[in-house]
């Protein structure tokens, strides 16, 4: 049997959720490492107006300081009523330090009375791996709930009900979020990318 050396790969991430979700999916083929682990404590500025602008800034960062091979990922909800707000702001929506309880009442308070409410949620992963930049786009179509549903999950979740469901994300369990998730199907695309390099 030969011993392959296992290869490091840094998240650019400290959400130790993201975290657990990445090593699940891309298994022990790569050691996913956390940038607590290679000492970045840097705040990184997300200054793109796209997904992968921020993701591809979060990679680069950590390539460019620490000269390890990383990936990064950014998430934004899109609200077609909205013009496709608020998109890059999603986390930041209702201000610089606002809680998921603030960014989902401001939410149902710009959606009341509006009849569309179709939505969808876009994770954009941007990977650098042996001096290549590649990205990986998953989506999951819904709408925006009425009133929020449900406790499982963080941000959103409450209120968007993706259309292979009829419930909220919050209602799902983690693994059935997972199946049909964004992040789940940008990160299955991912592994499955470094799958077929190894």
């Amino acid at each position: 049997m030969k011993n392959k050396k296992i290869k490091k790969l840094v998240f650019a991430t400290n959400n130790r959720h993201k975290l657990k979700e990445a090593r699940e999916i891309i298994g022990d083929e790569f050691e996913i490492v956390s940038l607590a682990e290679i000492g970045c404590h840097d705040e990184i500025p997300e200054t793109a107006d796209t997904l992968e602008g921020n993701a591809l800034i979060k990679a680069h960062w950590v390539k460019d300081r620490y000269g390890f091979d990383c990936f990064a990922d950014d998430t934004g909800l899109m609200v077609d009523a909205l013009g496709g707000a608020p998109g890059v702001y999603s986390a930041r929506y209702a201000g610089e330090h606002c809680s998921f309880q603030d960014n989902v009442n401001k939410m149902l308070s710009e959606m009341e009375g509006k009849d569309d409410r179709n939505a969808f949620f876009a994770t954009v992963v941007a990977l650098i791996l042996d001096g290549e930049t590649y990205t990986f786009e998953g989506r999951v179509h819904g709408s925006i709930a009425l009133e929020a549903h449900g406790t499982e999950g963080f941000g959103y979740d409450p209120i968007f009900v993706p259309e292979e469901t009829g419930v909220s994300f919050a209602e799902m369990t983690p693994d059935a979020k997972n199946a049909i998730s964004h992040r789940g199907r940008a990160m299955r695309k991912f592994a499955d990318f470094l799958k077929q390099r190894q």
